[in-house]
């Protein structure tokens, strides 16, 4: 069966995540949908002249929203660069919603409009919040309706700690939780090294490889002025186990019915999205961050959703 994705917004993410399907074969169709009609044309269009030279053989459909009435997954990324930048420098991950909150609602009704029915993959910021409103938005099961979360906060905290090590970041593993911003937090009681717990590493500074891990995306944006590779890796991480059924255990924004909000926590992906939460044994200090996390996201959701309601009920 032909694997079809959708891709909402093609600026640097929505555009890396497009390149990394196409090189690796993940997908056999792609819809670009962009406000930008000429850049999603022109992704196209360079995606085509590089046909002769990839591996693998990938359709492209551009601004067809009834396409995707039978596709497998809808990503958006949409965004604004201009406030990025604002957040990037103000170091507020939520400056980015005064614009993505008003885009939801349309892009939601057009998702619902179009007949999809399959998983709806939210990598615009804030991650957690949009994500939810996406849920409420389209009426989907929140099982079908996943942010990328801390998916790749969790790599970079991979990253901090295997170099601090000389180890491999495949050879760490273990969970940054919560919020997709500055409530996360390592549970360091889930980071093993080689089988070893990390907390047991005496010379590392556990409060330090935390705070890059968080950070991870702002020392990237000094450098290039935005982020893409690893949120792109980590969307597309996502993607491979919502198709292939993987059954994968995997840290991304879902909705926890116990503190009533999205946010990130490690549940098992497949088919038709997440299947079952996988519990885990977070110390007493660790469950504390993770109840503050919930507290601040269902905060920020319910204030934006109060102001979108509003704005309804004036607009009748």
């Amino acid at each position: 069966m032909a694997r079809k994705i959708a891709i909402i917004g093609l600026g640097h993410v929505g555009a890396a995540i497009a390149h990394g399907l196409v090189t690796t074969g993940g997908a056999d169709e792609l819809i670009f949908i962009d406000t930008n009609s000429a850049k999603a044309e022109a992704e196209a269009l360079d995606f085509q002249d590089a046909a002769a030279n990839l591996k693998y053989d990938v359709h492209i459909v551009v601004n067809d929203w009834q396409a995707l009435n039978d596709a497998d997954i809808v990503i958006s990324t949409l965004g604004q660069i201009s406030l990025q930048k604002t957040g990037q420098a103000t170091g507020d991950r939520f400056v980015e919603l005064q614009f993505t909150k008003q885009q939801v609602r349309g892009v939601a009704d057009k998702i619902v409009a179009s007949g999809f029915h399959g998983v709806l993959v939210v990598v615009t910021n804030p991650v957690d919040v949009i994500t939810a409103l996406y849920q409420r938005f389209t009426g989907f099961p929140a099982n079908r309706v996943i942010g990328s979360g801390t998916l790749l906060d969790t790599a970079r905290m991979q990253r901090a700690v295997g170099v601090a090590l000389g180890v491999n970041p495949k050879s760490v593993s273990g969970y940054n939780l919560g919020e997709h911003g500055n409530s996360q937090f390592t549970a360091w009681s889930t980071v093993r090294v080689h089988g070893e717990l990390v907390g047991d590493e005496a010379d590392l500074d556990l409060d330090a490889l935390e705070d890059e891990a968080r950070r991870g995306g702002y020392t990237v944006y000094a450098g290039k002025e935005f982020t893409s590779y690893g949120i792109a890796s980590a969307t597309i991480h996502l993607v491979e186990a919502v198709l292939s059924d993987s059954h994968e255990v995997l840290p991304v924004s879902t909705y926890q019915t116990d503190l009533e909000t999205y946010l990130s926590y490690p549940v098992v992906v497949g088919r038709a999205g997440v299947l079952h939460k996988a519990p885990l044994q977070l110390t007493d200090s660790e469950q504390q961050k993770l109840t503050e996390s919930a507290a601040y996201i269902k905060q920020r959701f319910d204030d934006v959703y109060a102001e979108l309601a509003d704005q309804l009920v004036i607009r009748r």
